[in-house]
């Protein structure tokens, strides 16, 4: 069986030592930058929304909008990650952070005038996001040594929940102030701090590891993506994960989105159990995220996925009629198992996968992960009218806990790795737990 890229030492390496890693200058920088980028991710359809409040913007032109924006995301996520593995990541940082800042003032200009040019912006917009998201995972595992990529992870999801959790009342406190345009422009501004705050990391390629041959220059984009296809096709706990994660978001977040709103509303009377289930949601994210950034539990990989199962909770608890304190509870549970799930799983492929197809790999992660769940939103209201909440809700518990318990049979899913299991105190000295 091929073996897989040992842990290498990167730029950052040198300066870490048990120091916490937001003291690492080098990953601060990239963590500022991802944070504003998840700060301006989570705004624009907030902004959006209140420019419906407002008028200015219709509920199905918001539709198109954010329809535009996904299709963007979707379309450049395989192309940034060919890029990212060719060419320098930070640069797809950047170029992908300009093309979002510039969608931002474009999309205040269009407010009110022109919606096909605002669904422009947004696909550009969403291009810029999509771009992003491989060129920083992979650049995290240039910036940061092996031994801390579990804590880098676990910093830069907590910057996303924090973000999530006290972004609508940032939000709320600056409409009162500025009008939906200069929110807008505002997004813009993030986007550029997103785009030039990151610092270098090393070139694709010369981290070292083994895990199969550079690809031939000059090779066609298709045959660049194959070869990252190819790559994830040779670490079975990736598949298995990557079909067990693309099953709970399509039916478990499905769940969230559709049937969440509508229990609370027809068996609650009230938007209380809503607002209420997705802060324990958050909440619970949190805490998953703080105490996977210290826990190395023997068998990681399944203990993450373990993790990911926990979200079946979620729409178990809107079957039947319960006390909204219950509700809330198995949303808080759910927020701590995803994290739990995260976490080891970004670092894993950081870790196994060949350095310079790293971003390759995880634009496939996302492409399938992100790309199927409009899918499962767009299915999950007319079952419900056909068949009912019910039945459609226990469907979607039993596929959020089968399908972790099936990838968790895989062998190597039991620590990420095709490596055998390591000794507690290889594991502590490398990160090769979680």
């Amino acid at each position: 069986m091929p073996t897989s890229p040992a842990p290498t030492t990167t730029r950052g390496a040198g300066s870490g030592g048990r120091r916490p890693i937001l003291l690492d200058v080098a990953f601060l920088r990239l963590w500022t930058g991802a944070t504003a980028s998840g700060l301006a991710t989570w705004a624009l359809p907030f902004v959006l929304g209140l420019a419906v409040l407002d008028r200015t913007l219709g509920a199905t032109d918001l539709g198109l909008l954010l329809a535009a924006r996904t299709i963007g995301f979707l379309a450049a996520v395989p192309v940034a990650g060919v890029l990212a593995d060719r060419h320098s990541r930070r640069k797809v940082v950047l170029w992908a952070g300009l093309a979002s800042g510039a969608a931002a003032p474009v999309l205040a200009a269009g407010l009110g005038r022109s919606v096909p040019l605002m669904a422009a912006a947004a696909a550009v917009a969403g291009a810029g996001q999509g771009a992003c998201r491989p060129a920083y995972q992979a650049l995290t595992a240039e910036v940061v040594d092996a031994g801390r990529r579990q804590q880098a992870n676990a910093a830069m999801t907590l910057a996303v929940r924090v973000t999530t959790l006290v972004g609508p009342s940032l939000a709320a406190l600056l409409a009162v102030f500025l009008d939906t345009a200069a929110l807008l422009v505002g997004i813009g501004l993030l986007w550029l701090v997103a785009a030039f705050v990151p610092g270098r990391g090393a070139r694709p390629g010369v981290t070292g590891g083994a895990g199969g041959a550079k690809d031939a220059p000059g090779t066609s984009f298709l045959a660049d993506f194959g070869e990252g296809v190819r790559e994830a096709r040779r670490h079975p706990w990736f598949i298995a994960g990557l079909g067990a994660l693309t099953a709970v978001i399509a039916t478990g977040y499905s769940a969230t989105g559709v049937a969440l709103p509508l229990v609370s509303r027809d068996e609650y009377g009230t938007e209380v159990v809503l607002a209420g289930a997705m802060t324990a949601y958050t909440a619970g994210a949190l805490a998953g995220a703080l105490l996977i950034a210290r826990w190395r539990p023997r068998s990681p990989g399944r203990a993450a996925l373990a993790g990911l199962a926990a979200y079946g909770f979620a729409p178990l608890s809107l079957v039947l009629p319960v006390h909204p304190a219950v509700v809330m509870a198995a949303y808080a549970v759910a927020g701590v198992g995803i994290e739990l799930f995260n976490v080891p799983w970004f670092t894993a492929a950081q870790r196994e996968v060949a350095p310079d197809r790293l971003a390759r790999v995880s634009s496939l992660d996302f492409l399938l992960s992100y790309g199927l769940a409009p899918l499962g939103l767009a299915l999950i209201a007319p079952a419900i009218e056909a068949f009912g909440a019910a039945p459609v809700l226990v469907a979607c518990a039993f596929t959020c806990f089968a399908a972790p318990a099936a990838a968790a049979l895989v062998p190597s899913s039991r620590g990420f790795s095709h490596r055998p299991a390591a000794d507690p105190a290889e594991a502590r000295a490398t990160g090769a737990t979680r």
